[in-house]
Parts: C-alpha cells; structure tokens; sequence
C-alpha cells in the first residue's frame, strides 16, 4: 500500500494530466477560431475588441497549458526520485538488520523468524506463515533472544532502531552494541497479547 503522500502526489499527477488535454483542445479551438476571424474580417479584425479577446483567451490558454506540463514534469520527477530516496533506505535498513543477524550467530531458520517479529508479526501469525507450531517457534524466539542478548521482543525492536538511529563511528559503519542482560523467557514478551502456553 502507497503512503498517503504518494498516494496523493498521484491523484495530482492525474488531475494535472487531465486538465492539460481538456486545455489543449480549448487552446485548439481559441487559435482556430481567432485564426478564421482574422481570415474573414481582414485589417478590420483588427480594431475588433472580440477578436483581441479571442487571441487574448488563446495566449492565456497555451500559456497555462506549459505551466501545467512543467508543472507535471517536475512531480513525476519528484515521485521518481522519492520511490529511488525509499527503495535505498528500505535497503539500507535491511541491510543493518542482517548485520544484527549476522552478529548474533542466528541460523536461517532464526534470521527468517526475526524478521517476521521486527515486521510485528504474532507468534501465531509467525507460526502460520512459516507453517511450523507455535511450540517451535517459541524455541526459537528463546534461542533469539538468548543470542542477541535481549528480553524479548521491545528490548530486540529498541536495539535495532537505536542502532539505526545512532552516529556512524571512525570506521564508517553503525555502532553496535550488544545488551549483557539476562534474556528473559518468551512469555514475558509476548504477555497477554499472545496468551500462549508455556515454552516447548
């Protein structure tokens, strides 16, 4: 689903399109019109304030017909360039929740569950997706937690975007600190939001 703002910027775009045909055919129809007037009328169009008004309404049109497509040009440029702007942070973000990952030692089976609990995914709906019981994927949130030093799901999601959030040190790469606290079990994470049974 397309954020609001980009979802708008759309709408906006497609309104400007729109608007521009319906200009293009008045401005057509302003300068043919003018054209044949003058055609007919001769020097006496002239001295003609209707004709001036016509040529006037004409100029005025096409006028607004290239601001429009500037207009038009420039917010599919920005559009362009915002989807580029998110697609490197969405990469960038991915790539320092691997580094996290990767730091902690977490098997394949772990990176994929950890993923699905930084997007806010349940244990249940966790176990769905992967097909696997919820049993196993609590022995696997405890051996996550365990790994990453953390107590549960709020102490793991706040050690990763403080690591996002935090200054580039000397080397160029984000620092990374490790919590030294005792994991907690999985229950006391998830609490009465999952109200699951006790870890297999």
């Amino acid at each position: 689903m397309e954020p609001p703002a980009r979802t708008a910027e759309s709408r906006l775009s497609l309104f400007l399109a729109v608007l521009i045909v319906v200009q293009v055919f008045c401005a057509l129809f302003f300068v043919g019109d003018a054209f044949t007037d003058y055609r007919e009328e001769g020097v006496l169009a002239r001295l003609d304030w209707h004709l001036t008004v016509e040529w006037l309404a004409a100029i005025s049109m096409c006028a607004a017909v290239a601001v429009e497509v500037r207009l038009l040009i420039w917010l599919m440029r920005r559009k362009a360039h915002l989807e580029r702007s998110v697609s490197v942070a969405a990469a960038a973000v991915h790539d320092v929740i691997d580094a996290h990952f990767d730091s902690w030692g977490l098997t394949p089976s772990e990176q994929d569950i950890a993923t699905f609990l930084v997007k806010g995914c349940t244990i249940t709906e966790i176990a769905a997706l992967r097909g696997n019981a919820e049993g196993t994927i609590k022995s696997h949130l405890n051996s996550i937690y365990r790994k990453s030093g953390t107590r549960g799901r709020g102490d793991l999601l706040s050690h990763v975007l403080e690591t996002l959030m935090c200054s580039p040190d000397d080397s160029g790469r984000s620092t990374i600190t490790i919590s030294s606290r005792e994991p907690e079990s999985v229950m006391a994470d998830t609490g009465a939001r999952e109200n699951a049974g006790p870890v297999q």
